[in-house]
């Protein structure tokens, strides 16, 4: 796997720079969790008694991100991304989902996020039924999720293999 790279947000830019280079340092931190785990490590649930993987926490980032930015924000018709068993979770994983697959997934769905952000005004209004919120809130709740399950990824990867840091 190749190194990940990470690019610390510019201090001193306007607020859309700030909100989503501050996203886009916390996705690739995502990627940094992930990456150069063995499948099963992914899938390991090292904190006991904890149902958390790393994997699944990578899947439930993925289905957040479509379901923000394109499904609510941007109101498009993409598949759904949680299941009637499993609403607003999907940390549970599938046995075809790899590392490699996780990550090509989040990629894409952050990739997707990037253009529906770049292309509207931080004080749209989301385009779904009842959705009041701005892109300003998107992107600040956004920031605050990957935050937060960052910090399992944290004591999860310690827990596997031992790797700390960012």
């Amino acid at each position: 796997m190749s190194e990940i790279t990470r690019v610390r947000p510019a201090e001193d830019t306007d607020e859309r720079g700030t909100l989503t280079g501050l996203l886009d340092f916390l996705r690739a931190t995502v990627e940094r969790k992930l990456g150069g785990l063995t499948d099963e490590q992914a899938s390991a649930r090292p904190v006991h008694p904890s149902a958390l993987t790393p994997g699944g926490i990578v899947k439930h980032l993925t289905a957040v991100e479509r379901f923000w930015f394109a499904i609510d924000f941007a109101g498009l018709d993409v598949e759904w991304p949680w299941t009637e068993e499993d609403p607003h979770g999907c940390f549970p994983l599938d046995p075809e989902d790899t590392v490699d697959r996780l990550l090509a997934s989040y990629r894409a769905e952050c990739a997707r996020s990037r253009e529906i952000t770049a292309a509207s005004p931080l004080d749209e209004r989301a385009h779904s039924d009842g959705m009041t919120f701005t892109l300003r809130y998107a992107l600040a709740h956004l920031i605050e999720e990957t935050a937060r399950h960052l910090g399992h990824l944290d004591l999860l990867r310690e827990s596997t293999d031992g790797v700390v840091g960012e």
